[in-house]
């Protein structure tokens, strides 16, 4: 990803969901939260509630993916986190991005 680095200390993570903003879609919830750098920072989380780590692991890799060809679209200088949710695990990328992008245009972090 070229504008986007990985948001990995657990603080962060916290200071989002008690701060951000937040969306919730079916497949996914995304809180975003402006910083004060010139890139985007991204996290994605996938609980033990969603199944096991087979489980986890593809719906981080769905949700990457949909984020991947969604970056070039959305406003520098933000925290974003997106945590998969059950239905994440069974959804094909196209509907997790079509998500994506609802949550994104609400927030109006889309470029126009």
């Amino acid at each position: 990803m070229r504008h986007t680095v990985s948001l990995c200390e657990n603080y962060l993570f916290g200071r989002m969901y008690r701060r951000g903003k937040s969306a919730v879609t079916p497949w996914i919830a995304v809180y975003y939260m402006k910083n004060r750098l010139t890139e985007n920072r991204l996290g994605i989380t996938a609980s033990k509630k969603i199944g096991g780590a087979v489980e986890r692991n593809r719906a981080r890799r769905i949700i990457k993916e949909a984020y991947r060809l969604t970056e070039a679209q959305i406003k520098s200088g933000y925290d974003i986190v997106i945590v998969a949710r059950k239905k994440a695990v069974y959804a094909n990328m196209w509907e997790v991005r079509k998500s994506l992008l609802a949550a994104l245009r609400g927030f109006s972090l889309l470029e126009e």
